[in-house]
Parts: C-alpha cells; sequence; structure tokens
C-alpha cells in the first residue's frame, strides 16, 4: 500500500474536497474557504499527534461530518441570507452566475413563446383544425429546455449537435407521415413523441458527465421537480387567467382572444423552461419536492393495489381491458415506476433497510402482479380481435414496465434481506432508461409505416 505523506498529496486530497464542495449551490466562496480552513487546522492537530497526512485527512473529513448535514446547517443558520440569494439580490458587483442562468432563461423561455406562434405566419392556427399542434406542441418547448440545460453545462459541439439531429427526428416523426385526423398514429405520436423528447433533455442535463449512472439518477430527480414546479405554475396561470377574464368582464369586455390564442400557449411553452430553471436554480437550497411527495403516497398506492388485488381474488373475475381501461393502467404503472424512481433519488444508498423499502417492495410487487393480469387479458383480445397501432404500442409498453417492475422486485428483496446493496436498485433504473426511449421512438417513427397510417 502506498502511503499518501507528500504534501503534495495531500494538497491533491484538499483540491478534490474543495470541488466538491463548491458545487454545492448552499455555500457561498467565503464559506467553502472557511470551512477548508477548519479541515486544514484539523489535520495539522491530527497530524501533529502522530497520524500520517491521509490518515488525519480522513479523519478530519469524517468529523466534519457529511457534506448534506452541513448543507443542511448551513441552511439553517443561514436562512436570511439563503432566502436573498432565492431573490436573486447578490452582490452587483460581481458576474453572479445566477444572473447569468436567469438571462439565458429568459431568452429561451422567450424563445419557446415565439415558436410557438411562429407557424401561424404559415397558416397554422392554434387551437384550429387539423393535428399540427396536436403533435408538434412538445417541439416548441423541449428544445429550448434542452438548449438552456446544455448551456449551462457547457456541453460539447457534439453533444449540441446530437441534440439537433434528435430534434429534428422528432420533428420528421411528427411531420412527414401522411396520416389523417382520425388516424390512431396521431394520437400515439401526440403522446409518446413528448416523452421521447423529454428524454433527449436528459442528454442536455447529463452533458457535463454522459457516462455517470448518478448523473442519470440525478435527471429522474430533475423529471421530478420539474413536473412538480411546472403544476405550481399551471396553477398560478390559471389565477391569472380567471382574474383577467373577470376583470374584463366586469366592463363588458372578455378577451377571449387574448387569452386562448396568447396568454395560454405562449405562457404554457415558457413555463417549461422557467420550471427547469427553478429547479436548477433552488436545487439544495430548499428541500427536493417530490422525493417528499414519494413518501407520502407510495404507502397509500400500496394499499390501494393490494386492496385491488385482494377484490379480484375475491370476485373471481379477469380484469375488462378496453382502450380506456389499458390507458388507465398504463398511467397506473408509470406512476408506481414514477414513486420507486423519486423515492430512490433521495434515498442515501448506504442507509439501511427500513419500513419504507418493505413498502416499496408490496407496491412493486403489486405492481407486478396487476401488469402481468393485463398483459394476459390484452394478448387474448389481440389474438381474437387482431391488432391496432394502439393495442400494439399499449402490448409493448407494459412489456416494457413489467420487465422493469419485475427486476425491480428482484433487486428489492436480495436488498431486504441484506443479500445486495441499493447500489445495484438504483444502477438498474438509470440503465433502463434507454430502453424506453427506443420503445418511444419506435411507436413514434415505426407503427404508422407498419399499420399503413390508420
Amino acid at each position: 500500500m502506498t502511503v499518501t505523506n507528500e504534501p503534495d498529496e495531500l494538497e491533491g486530497q484538499f483540491a478534490q474536497w474543495r470541488d466538491y464542495v463548491r458545487r454545492r449551490p448552499e455555500l457561498a466562496a467565503s464559506d467553502a474557504d472557511e470551512l477548508e480552513d477548519h479541515l486544514r487546522n484539523s489535520v495539522d492537530e491530527l497530524t501533529a499527534i502522530g497520524l500520517r497526512s491521509d490518515e488525519a485527512f480522513l479523519v478530519a473529513v469524517k468529523r466534519m461530518g457529511g457534506l448534506d448535514e452541513l448543507s443542511r446547517e448551513f441552511a439553517r443558520e443561514h436562512s436570511e441570507r439563503l432566502w436573498k440569494q432565492l431573490m436573486f439580490t447578490g452582490d452587483p458587483v460581481k458576474a453572479s452566475p445566477q444572473r447569468r442562468d436567469l438571462a439565458a432563461m429568459l431568452v429561451c423561455a422567450a424563445g419557446a413563446a415565439v415558436s410557438v406562434k411562429a407557424p401561424e405566419l404559415f397558416g397554422q392556427r392554434y387551437e384550429g383544425e387539423g393535428t399540427f399542434y396536436d403533435t408538434n406542441l412538445a417541439l416548441f418547448a423541449l428544445p429550448w429546455l434542452a438548449a438552456f440545460l446544455a448551456w449551462r453545462r457547457r456541453a460539447s459541439i457534439k453533444v449540441y449537435g446530437v441534440l439537433a439531429a434528435l430534434f429534428v427526428l422528432g420533428a420528421v416523426g411528427a411531420n412527414v407521415y401522411p396520416v389523417g385526423d382520425e388516424s390512431q398514429s396521431v394520437a400515439l405520436t401526440a403522446s409518446h413523441l413528448p416523452i421521447a423528447l423529454w428524454l433527449v433533455v436528459g442528454i442536455a442535463y447529463i452533458a457535463d458527465d454522459l457516462r455517470s449512472s448518478r448523473r442519470r439518477m440525478d435527471f429522474i430527480r430533475f423529471s421530478g421537480e420539474w413536473f412538480v414546479y411546472f403544476v405550481l405554475i399551471a396553477l398560478g396561470g390559471g389565477v391569472l387567467i380567471a382574474f383577467l377574464g373577470g376583470t374584463f368582464e366586469a366592463i363588458g369586455r372578455y378577451p377571449e382572444t387574448l387569452i386562448w390564442q396568447w396568454v395560454v400557449p405562449c405562457g404554457a411553452t415558457a413555463a417549461v423552461v422557467v420550471a427547469g430553471w427553478l429547479v436548477e436554480a433552488k436545487q439544495g437550497v430548499i428541500e427536493n419536492i417530490a422525493p417528499v411527495l414519494t413518501r407520502l403516497f407510495t404507502p397509500l398506492f400500496a394499499v390501494a393495489l393490494l386492496a385491488f388485488l385482494v377484490a379480484v381474488g375475491w370476485n373471481g373475475s379477469g380484469i375488462e381491458v378496453d382502450r380506456d381501461t389499458l390507458v388507465m393502467f398504463d398511467l397506473l404503472l408509470a406512476v408506481v415506476l414514477g414513486l420507486l424512481l423519486y423515492s430512490m433519488s433521495a434515498r442515501d444508498p448506504l442507509a439501511p433497510r427500513g419500513t419504507f423499502d418493505f413498502l416499496q417492495l408490496a407496491l412493486v410487487a403489486s405492481a407486478l402482479i396487476i401488469d402481468a393480469l393485463v398483459l394476459y387479458t390484452m394478448t387474448g383480445r389481440i389474438a381474437e380481435y387482431g391488432t391496432t397501432p394502439n393495442n400494439v404500442a399499449a402490448l409493448g409498453e407494459n412489456i416494457v414496465l413489467l420487465v422493469n417492475l419485475a427486476w425491480s422486485a428482484w433487486l428489492l428483496l436480495g436488498f431486504v434481506r441484506r443479500r445486495r446493496a441499493f447500489a445495484v436498485i438504483e444502477r438498474w433504473q438509470t440503465a433502463y432508461l434507454p430502453v424506453y426511449a427506443v420503445w418511444m421512438w419506435a411507436v413514434v417513427l415505426l407503427l404508422p409505416p407498419i399499420f399503413h397510417y390508420r
């Protein structure tokens, strides 16, 4: 074993620690310097009593506590300063990264708002007849969100090229195929293309470390936080629209065109970028929201699914599967998967098993059984009535979810039995993300021509 007691090696350890600390948004540069001084003093004291420098460094870091714990302490002790950071009243003399991010967000949000109205120059009206906005809506907002994230990550030219190529591919899939307004392919593209493009946004999010499993998990956490912020913005926008309509109606006017042709489409597309910026600006400063919600809803969903399985067994009848039922079960399985992913994103991988882990296992196992029952019924109906784009897409999604849930249940079982580390479950989920992307793109690009665009 090599002894790491040389000054340059110790300085290398300090440099790594310093880089790690300064990535925390809770800690200003002066805070990081203060912590480093404290760490150096501890190392000096430990080396003075006979420890080697590498041993002293490890002991001193351990004594300081986990960085997340330090961050929470700073959040409590400097709440006034953190609130000022949230309100962007920092030092105007310094070129604040937060201000640059704010400027970039405003440019991208404005770009999204302009993009959604640009097709009107070519005769495509928002809320008009036809399928253009049904299949293209995600293409007006998500490229701008990806551009903001890629800019923030200082992505390489190669990453920008990949992002542009995938968004162009999405535009081709949404507009080139000769589908009619009544074609099932329209609904499939409108529902699957946004998910495929969201995973493209994930490439922009992890552009600083494309191969990192941890960064993929960070994107999962980002997705949950983004959804919560977007819903909050949408609720606020609804209140704004209600007041706008009410005040104008009081004078005998109702600005219907202004609201539905301008405020709603421009505000919604811009909110996609704003919500992403809020997640980036607030991460680590305030408690993550999505993982907290998963702690609340995981037990409720576990009880609900177990009750459903008991009812199925008690009645002795199968599940009646039609189009609406398939959509409902697909959404249910997606929610279960989301609860699993977001709770994992907030969990310390080194923490021992607990009651919540058993609840997660019960939730995943129940969803797995329900998915198997739905698949059994679905394959019987397909064999009897034949295939359509809708049932093939639903069948594929259930199979994709079944594989993930089955292996997740097996890994969770090994974890609660103390035979497997939690990090294995996390790596499985992040490694499985490309499978979702492949299937979503297959639905958008392959199913329409396979079924002759019907």
